[in-house]
């Protein structure tokens, strides 16, 4: 079979990956998504599970709780009941009961302090579905843009540690954001990362979420520290989908386009800017900005 025909058939199942993402509050039917893909009905449940190692529905219901989760461990805007009814349940008694079957906890107990560990588990299978036909393409040397980056201030939130844990800075982070009135709109969002979570699993490991504002940081519970990003050339790739996992995109500029480009690295570590991210927007839509230091 020719690659331009495996290619079509691909690019069939990932607009229905698309359509899902877009559409997590809908009656998502195997006779729909059937005809989104523009196979047939009678074959498409086969089809789907075959190529991604996971049922329709059952991706479906994951996708669902995966939205559901991040609303309620990092957006306090919704309610449970509203949550439920966003996430195609007839009402919150059946969320519950779906919820905790995936997360072995309720989302009212989920809303207020997230097991991590359980909830990774049972984002696996999503993670290897989805790593099947959307992997994202090799970027090209006519994606990178070099900049001056200009000198930003930022109130600085250093996760140090076990990364299965970020989730837990993460909503010390916002509930700083929130208090000191600097939300995502009206304030850049940026992380640092200082290390790699694959180079050593039993390492520490450093990463810096950031908030750029030039107000004073007063004292504050989350332990928000003032920061700067220094200014500087840099090279700049955008990724727009899969804003959990950025390693791709960075081994490819360190790997693949420094070595041509004949730049120099600075003496700052990479980092990105989250121009937008999920669940605010479906996941494939998110944007991330990945920023490599390089001397003028």
């Amino acid at each position: 079979m020719s690659r331009s025909v495996i290619d079509n058939y691909h690019a069939r199942m990932r607009r229905v990956l698309v359509f899902i993402d877009q559409n997590l509050g809908a009656d998502l039917n195997v006779e729909l998504l059937s005809d989104v893909s523009a196979f047939s009905r009678h074959h498409f449940q086969r089809q789907f599970s075959s190529l991604f190692g996971i049922s329709v529905g059952r991706y479906v219901q994951l996708k669902r709780m995966k939205r559901a989760s991040y609303r309620l461990a990092f957006r306090d805007g919704a309610s449970v009941l509203e949550i439920a009814l966003d996430s195609g349940f007839e009402g919150p008694e059946a969320f519950s009961r779906a919820f905790r079957r995936h997360f072995d906890q309720s989302p009212t107990e989920f809303r207020r302090a997230p097991r991590w560990t359980p909830w990774l588990a049972a984002q696996t299978p999503l993670t290897q579905a989805r790593s099947q036909t959307m992997t994202p393409t090799t970027p090209t040397e006519a994606e990178v843009r070099i900049l001056d980056f200009p000198e930003t201030a930022v109130g600085l939130l250093t996760h140090s540690g076990d990364p299965a844990h970020i989730g837990d800075t993460i909503r010390r982070f916002i509930a700083w954001r929130k208090a000191a009135g600097l939300p995502p709109k009206i304030s850049a969002t940026f992380n640092i990362f200082h290390t790699e979570p694959e180079d050593d699993a039993a390492a520490p490991h450093r990463i810096d979420l950031c908030a750029a504002t030039r107000r004073a940081i007063l004292p504050n519970a989350a332990g928000v520290v003032a920061g700067v990003i220094p200014a500087g050339r840099c090279a700049v790739l955008r990724q727009v989908g899969g804003g959990d996992d950025l390693s791709a995109s960075a081994a490819w500029l360190y790997g693949q386009w420094l070595p041509r480009s004949g730049h120099e690295l600075r003496d700052f570590p990479l980092f990105a800017q989250r121009v937008s991210f999920f669940p605010d927007v479906p996941e494939h839509e998110a944007v991330t900005d990945i920023f490599l230091p390089i001397q003028s």
